[in-house]
């Protein structure tokens, strides 16, 4: 479910920030979830809410492996280096979607 509030009605639950052509496939910036118990339900909630462009972005053709080459990090560290897809959220928590990061010159 998107944009969860609060009791004083502020808005609360975990943050989905977009880059590059997740931020094309959904049309803005970040997005506030709720109620999303790890990445996994957080990945089928956007796509839920953001269609097949969404799911052909994330997943490999035809299943629910994550392309090697998204990157998801749950406050500022990588899924790889947590517990994957099962990675447990909670209120507060922030998450970034973005593709690999390459630059620069020798």
């Amino acid at each position: 479910m998107l944009l969860g509030k609060s009791f004083n009605g502020s808005t609360m639950g975990i943050t989905v920030k977009f880059f590059a052509n997740f931020r094309e496939a959904v049309g803005q910036e970040r997005v506030e979830v709720a109620a999303v118990r790890d990445v996994a339900a957080l990945l089928d909630e956007l796509v839920r809410q953001f269609g097949e462009r969404m799911a052909d972005q994330l997943y490999e053709s035809g299943s629910k492996k994550l392309r090697e080459t998204v990157n998801v990090l749950v406050n500022g560290r990588g899924i790889n280096l947590l517990s994957g897809l099962d990675t447990k959220l909670k209120d507060g928590d922030v998450v970034a979607i973005f593709p690999p990061v390459s630059g620069g010159t020798s």
